[in-house]
């Protein structure tokens, strides 16, 4: 039996940017995570999943792939995950063989509820890395990364692929995501192991050192947001904003680089700084593209830490989820997360998860 684990993600800074190739976003993972198992089996298999109830979805081969009725599929970024990898391990010349895999998500509440943490990212992620295990094969983050962010293509993911990032990588990661189109195009003429031997344009990946000062809380809506419809929204508006949208582009790029260099030199009054600055211009996107960025409650959070001095702003997409906030004083730490419990406010008793591995972009 196989077991691989892949931990939910935060963004602290850089959304909606982000998307756009070259321009950087900050992320941390989380010590939540999604755990896939893989069992040998024999003339088919069968995948399970606590995101489904535990239902079973069957699936064999045809013309040696997989292949699952699509009536039945309601897990497409699993099984495209097993369709991409399972192509890269017969380049490598391994025989294919039946499995039964089954998920358990620890990135959503009792009530099936879901934290915003990426669980399609996570649980991409940690089928990639069972199906190389498996298989017998050298797991890097680099490999994981990029396995996952093709399997995602195919399912047509509007995202920055930012949360496969931070669940690869894990621990404080600077990224910026790769020239799709320039992907896109090289798949159609490279085998998947040649084009993940490539440096994709753009892609860059840096691990962060957070001064042991900072302290990051995580406060929790209890409204779930879908950053792919809030992610439409902002790119159907882009036409209307043709003057704006650069310059939020530009300025977003500023900040998150300033963040980084406040980050590399353990520079906690420039860190906060840059946290509130992109709010700032995360207010001015919303305002412009129509988009409920800060809900309501996402705003009482931001209050509630700004007045015991903590950086502080959505996580994500917005329109719900989650709020973070960024701070140094321990004695402010404990008061803050009773304020917001007061606000129905419920903190995430989350910590920084962090793999030792190697291969920054």
């Amino acid at each position: 039996m196989i077991q691989a684990s892949a931990p939910g993600k935060l963004f602290i800074a850089g959304e909606y940017a982000v998307v756009t190739p070259a321009h950087p976003a900050i992320l941390v993972a989380v010590n939540q995570f999604i755990t896939v198992t893989l069992e040998e089996a024999i003339d088919s298999g069968s995948i399970h999943s606590s995101l489904n109830q535990g239902l079973p979805i069957p699936w064999t081969r045809l013309d040696g792939s997989l292949y699952i009725d699509q009536r039945e599929n309601t897990f497409i970024y699993i099984t495209e995950a097993i369709k991409i990898t399972e192509d890269y391990i017969q380049e490598q010349g391994i025989s294919l063989r039946f499995f039964h895999l089954s998920v358990e998500s620890e990135l959503d509440n009792a009530k099936g509820k879901k934290y915003g943490l990426g669980s399609s990212g996570a649980v991409t992620v940690a089928t990639v890395k069972a199906l190389l295990q498996f298989y017998g094969l050298t797991i890097s983050p680099e490999l994981v990364y990029k396995l996952s962010s093709l399997a995602h293509l195919v399912v047509k993911s509007n995202g920055s692929f930012g949360d496969i990032a931070a669940s690869a990588y894990t621990g404080w990661i600077a990224y910026a995501s790769f020239d799709r189109d320039w992907v896109i195009e090289k798949q159609a003429s490279l085998s998947i192991t040649e084009l993940v031997a490539l440096n994709w344009p753009g892609l860059m990946v840096h691990r962060l050192t957070v001064p042991k000062e900072i302290q990051l809380l995580i406060g929790w809506t209890a409204s779930p947001a879908s950053t792919t419809h809030l992610v439409d929204k902002v790119n159907q508006q882009r036409v209307d904003m043709a003057e704006f949208f650069p310059q939020f582009l530009q300025k977003s790029k500023q900040i998150v680089t300033d963040l980084i260099s406040a980050f590399d030199n353990k520079n906690i009054s420039e860190i906060k700084d840059n946290i509130r600055k992109n709010r700032f211009i995360l207010k001015e996107l919303a305002a412009k593209a129509g988009v409920p960025i800060e809900t309501t409650l996402l705003e009482q959070l931001i209050k509630i830490a700004s007045s015991y001095d903590a950086a502080s702003k959505t996580s994500g997409a917005g329109g719900g989820d989650c709020g973070i906030a960024l701070l140094n004083d321990k004695a402010a730490a404990h008061l803050l997360l009773q304020e917001w419990e007061k606000a129905r406010i419920q903190p995430l008793p989350l910590e920084v998860y962090q793999e030792d591995c190697e291969g920054e972009k």
